[in-house]
């Protein structure tokens, strides 16, 4: 094919040409003249230190939690660390009562008879009180006892009492107790009132039940109803049978051997725990004390972890527990991180609480505050250790050591590898769940502000976790939209915490699954319009949420009609850009008045990226039919729209002058009453003639673009040949780009309409840019082959000679012609068939009813056609 004669050297043409593209990603591209826009995630620059809140906190620094501190072994409380043994007690609900009279007594209560004598009933209580202190400190009895004392009594359960026979009146138990057991504190009474019944003896008995390290030979065990093993008596205090029927009841000396089962069994215990404390525990402790080298207190940190592990006396339950500890916290004086995080891990799995579980948190807060400590945090596993304190302790008395435990994570979610490990340790559902915990704290609960900074920490860790692929998925199957929603709602005056929660929105609607489950949310709308209006000047927080919305609105037309219906949302944008213009125009006033005009900064101010965004969601709300007719007769948004055009040089900012003729070329395709584009249509031409006249490209084609739409009009037409706009059009058509060509036929098209302008299109050499175009294009994409044909019926309207309308092009075009309505030829069957579908589709509906026209016209004005030669497609 021959270049046309005509070709210019403009500077449209120093731009590349990029790849064709097939004629489903036109299509797909909606070439209805409106057009959505995307733009870059705004960016967030990362903190030079790990602290506990950013540099660009809303909290004053006296009203926050401190990220520096120095913790010492006087940090630490010892009257904390006592067993569990030595905790008060909160009171029972219920007052205990006397049995007065046998018909006060319920019938499946009764009350054993007391032991005949006082050191009986002494022997008794203290056993009883060595049991329950020994339970309470959760070393837990073996399912083996030893063999009671062979000298005991027999028990003799021959003729068994009645239960009524056994309930002595209130003045008879009293007595007998008055006269048998003392009131004192080494020997408690034992009275059994109405209150008493088999669930509390049983609680009572399984809570004996457990694992020791030893288990001597010749012990018997012990069934969880407290019975021996070998024996099939029950303890007094077993199920009554119903009255009238006999019950296997033993007397009170069954409870003796009992008693005395235990309190042996208590024995063995406390002397295998000292054995192991001794052979195992002390040991180490004493190395620990006496050793000065990092190294080796580390290794033997380590042994003692392990040591404590294989003795089960980690947790609460340990009687030297105070012993261990008060070794532990000497220790943190030494300022060595990998030491500390040694001590850490032990403290943690001793259950410490109250301040020791807070500076223990702190201490892991200081240790991951230092990135370099990263690898041995890896190793050691502290994140496991975290997680427990988050998963097992009381979040409302541990607020503060939450929010440091929840720090510490934050850092380590800094980490790339870490941060891959809590998302396969499934952390993330974890945290959502703790988020649902702190939101179920209402506003007038005393902790509520507390929590907001542990919120701060939280959601700063859901953002970095944002950044995986699994981590997205896991987001969406826990409903993660619904509880940062419910959390932004309740904490909507938190600026630090709606700013995370919104970066995280932020991220995860990038991508398409996110963003309809985002779509989804009926109350998303509502709030960000809420967080626009009541933090209208923070820029960090309004340029994601309108980047947010540019997302919901870019492909998804439900989300443009809801938006919009939302009450204040036009008037909400329309405000932002005000303000943001003004803001625009102040910095530029600046850069002018220190004739800095040439040094504009190549990256958008704040403001520019602000009004870049907004303008994004104006044109991706003008898809939709019914609101984008709205916008277009909206007066204030046009106007602001061409105030951009005015006062912002596409050299200054590019994307914001091309998203504003973007979006006024969208609300230009609707004719409405009282268009305020119309309205304004000679002012829009003006400027956009001087985006034309700009060496950018892509400045060029928008404005040609809004034109192919505008000269709809004649006085836009008047304008075009007034101001000699057709012949940069047509010059565009020997830009190689089906885009750039297409918005230029348009323009044309609408020329042609005109009797009057249609000779001006082979002044220019029109006609064999169009043709060149046509052969170039058409088999590729049959819209735009369509609108070439359109362009030339229009031209050729008043034809009386082929050769004399379309000159030496006649003979090229008569071929073309042919060749492209010939089905067989045209349509690639080495294609799929869906593709192959979709290109016989335009080709039938669009371009062969015009091209048929066009081509029978031209054969009728032409009589000689020589034999010409086409390039095969």
């Amino acid at each position: 094919m021959q270049p046309s004669k005509n070709k210019k050297t403009e500077p449209f043409y120093w731009l590349s040409v990029p790849k064709q593209k097939t004629s489903s990603e036109i299509v797909s591209e909606a070439r209805s003249f409106l057009r959505t826009l995307r733009t870059q995630r705004p960016f967030t620059p990362a903190e030079n230190q790990r602290k506990l809140f950013g540099s660009g906190s809303s909290r004053a620094l006296q009203n926050r939690p401190l990220s520096v501190f120095s913790l010492h072994a006087s940090s630490f409380d010892l009257a904390e660390s006592r067993p569990v043994s030595g905790v008060r007690l909160s009171p029972l609900d219920h007052k205990p009562t006397l049995v007065t009279s046998a018909k006060d007594e319920d019938s499946s209560i009764f009350l054993p008879k007391p032991p005949a004598d006082d050191a009986e009933v002494r022997k008794i209580s203290s056993a009883r009180a060595r049991l329950f202190r020994r339970t309470s400190q959760g070393s837990f009895l073996s399912p083996k006892m030893v063999a009671p004392d062979q000298n005991e009594e027999k028990i003799d359960s021959e003729e068994p009492p009645m239960m009524n026979n056994l309930c002595i009146s209130n003045d008879n138990c009293l007595a007998e107790q008055r006269s048998y057991t003392p009131f004192n504190d080494e020997s408690r009474q034992l009275i059994c009132n109405k209150h008493i019944s088999r669930l509390e003896r049983e609680d009572f008995l399984k809570g004996t039940a457990g694992k020791i390290l030893f288990h001597p030979r010749g012990e018997r065990s012990v069934n969880s109803d407290g019975r021996f093993a070998d024996e099939e008596q029950q303890f007094p205090c077993d199920e009554m049978k119903k009255p009238g029927t006999s019950s296997s009841l033993p007397r009170i000396t069954d409870w003796k051997r009992r008693v005395k089962g235990l309190e042996d069994e208590t024995r063995i215990i406390e002397s295998e725990e000292e054995i192991f404390w001794h052979v195992k525990i002390l040991p180490v402790l004493n190395e620990l004390e006496k050793e000065d080298n990092i190294e080796n207190l580390c290794m033997a940190c380590t042994k003692l972890y392990q040591a404590l592990y294989e003795g089960n006396m980690l947790g609460k339950r340990f009687k030297r527990r105070r012993v261990l500890l008060k070794t532990l916290y000497k220790l943190v004086d030494i300022d060595s991180d990998p030491l500390c995080l040694k001590l850490v891990k032990i403290i943690l799995a001793i259950k410490v609480n109250g301040k020791n579980l807070l500076n223990v948190c702190k201490l892991a807060f200081k240790i991951c505050r230092n990135e370099k400590n990263d690898d041995i945090i890896q190793s050691d596993r502290l994140l496991d250790c975290l997680l427990e304190v988050l998963r097992t302790e009381d979040l409302c008395k541990n607020n503060e050591a939450f929010l440091y435990c929840m720090g510490a994570i934050k850092f380590m979610s800094g980490n790339a590898v870490l941060l891959n490990e809590m998302v396969n340790k499934g952390v993330i559902e974890m945290l959502l769940q703790l988020m649902k915990r702190i939101t179920n704290i209402k506003e007038n609960n005393t902790y509520f502000s507390n929590l907001g900074h542990l919120l701060v920490q939280l959601t700063a860790t859901l953002r970095n976790l944002a950044d995986l692929p699994p981590a997205r998925c896991q987001l969406i199957c826990s409903g993660a939209v619904s509880e940062l929603s419910v959390a932004l709602e309740q904490r909507m005056s938190d600026k630090d915490v709606c700013t995370y929660i919104v970066r995280i929105f932020s991220k995860l609607s990038s991508y398409n699954d996110f963003c309809a489950a985002l779509a989804d949310c009926s109350r998303c709308y509502v709030l960000f319009l809420a967080l626009l209006n009541k933090h209208e000047k923070q820029q960090d927080l309004v340029i994601r949420i309108i980047f947010i919305l540019g997302n919901l609105t870019e492909k998804n037309n439900q989300a443009r009609e809801q938006f919009f219906k939302e009450k204040g949302s036009v008037n909400t944008l329309i405000s932002l850009f005000q303000t943001y213009h003004e803001l625009d125009l102040n910095a530029q006033k600046q850069y002018h008045e220190r004739e800095e005009e040439k040094k504009h900064p190549k990256h958008p101010s704040e403001a520019e990226d602000v009004l870049i965004k907004l303008i994004r969601v104006l044109a991706n709300l003008s898809i939709h039919p019914s609101v984008g007719a709205a916008l277009a007769a909206a007066h204030r948004v046009v106007e602001l729209l061409v105030t951009v055009l005015e006062y912002k040089s596409i050299d200054d900012c590019e994307e914001l002058v091309i998203n504003a003729a973007t979006t006024v070329n969208n609300l230009s395709y609707y004719k409405v009453k009282s268009s305020a584009v119309q309205d304004k249509q000679l002012h829009i031409a003006e400027m956009l003639l001087k985006l034309l006249m700009s060496n950018n490209m892509d400045g060029v084609v928008e404005a040609v673009r809004v034109f192919g739409n505008l000269s709809q009009y004649h006085e836009i037409c008047d304008f075009i040949i007034q101001k000699k706009i057709y012949k940069f059009v047509i010059a565009l058509l020997d830009a190689k780009n089906q885009d750039v060509c297409f918005s230029a036929c348009g323009v044309l098209l609408n020329l042609t309409v005109d009797k009057n302008k249609r000779a001006l299109l082979m002044e220019e050499g029109g006609i064999g840019k169009l043709v060149d175009c046509l052969q170039d294009f058409g088999p590729a994409d049959w819209q735009l082959a369509c609108l070439i044909c359109k362009t030339l019926w229009n031209y050729s309207e008043n034809i009386t000679s082929a050769a004399s309308c379309f000159g030496e092009d006649t003979n090229t075009l008569l071929v073309l012609l042919t060749s492209l309505l010939d089905e067989e030829l045209v349509l690639d069957y080495s294609l799929d068939r869906d593709l192959r579908d979709h290109h016989k589709l335009y080709w039938e509906s669009e371009f062969k009813p015009v091209a048929e026209k066009l081509l029978d016209r031209i054969q009728s004005h032409h009589s000689f056609l020589p034999t010409v030669t086409i390039t095969p497609f």
